[in-house]
């Protein structure tokens, strides 16, 4: 399951990064890695973007990027 398939109020844990190169990395520097506790706090109305809760703070990103993060649900 992707990031891109949570919904709002659902959680999950960080098990990999799909993409490589420049995405991937940058990511990485955005605080998502693997293990990483994750929950979705709400989408906007057309689905893009995706705000996530993440290490204390929230992030919002596309739903290209949130299809690259595979997440196990808890």
């Amino acid at each position: 399951m992707t990031l891109r398939d949570l919904k709002p109020g659902q959680a999950g844990t960080v098990v990999s990064i799909g993409e490589k190169g420049p995405l991937k990395r940058r990511i990485m520097d955005m605080g998502i890695t693997r293990g990483v506790a994750i929950k979705v706090v709400k989408v906007a109305p057309l689905g893009d973007p995706i705000e996530i809760n993440i290490r204390g703070y929230e992030l919002s990103l596309r739903k290209d990027e949130a299809a690259q993060i595979e997440v196990s649900v808890k």
